[in-house]
């Protein structure tokens, strides 16, 4: 990988959505949590909600992952709280759809997802980028079972 791939992969804005990941931590007393791990790099993501009404109330992550994943992460918990599961499903979607198959970045609110087009070019960072949407669906499924 040349190291200008490398800059154009861990941008400015990548980095700094990693660095100010919203909603880090644990909750006292959450209705759901999962856990999500990639066996490919190591990463992983737990998360943590209550779920009201169909909606996320209350939602915390506890992020180990690389920068992509991070910024991912820090997207989802921008927006995360008042998304009913459909939402947060069909997002997690577009962005493996942007990922995978040249798809265009996810509709508002997680319109910032656009920030990890470069990492189409990078399949083994796919996987940590999802982390953070599989756990939060996950931790709704338990919530709500």
């Amino acid at each position: 990988m040349a190291d200008s791939d490398l800059m154009q992969l861990y941008s400015r804005r990548i980095l700094a959505l990693a660095a100010d990941i919203p909603h880090l931590g644990k909750l006292a007393a959450p209705g759901g949590s999962a856990h999500k791990r990639s066996p490919q790099c190591g990463s992983s993501v737990t998360a943590h909600v209550v779920v009201q009404d169909g909606r996320i109330a209350e939602f915390s992550q506890e992020v180990r992952a690389c920068a992509l994943g991070q910024a991912s992460a820090g997207v989802l918990g921008s927006v995360v709280l008042g998304r009913s599961r459909e939402e947060l499903a069909k997002a997690r979607e577009e962005l493996l759809a942007m990922l995978k198959s040249d798809g265009p970045a996810p509709a508002a609110p997680f319109d910032a997802l656009e920030v990890l087009m470069p990492a189409r070019e990078f399949p083994n960072r796919h996987a940590s980028i999802l982390l953070a949407w599989d756990a939060t669906l996950g931790a709704m499924d338990a919530a709500q079972a």
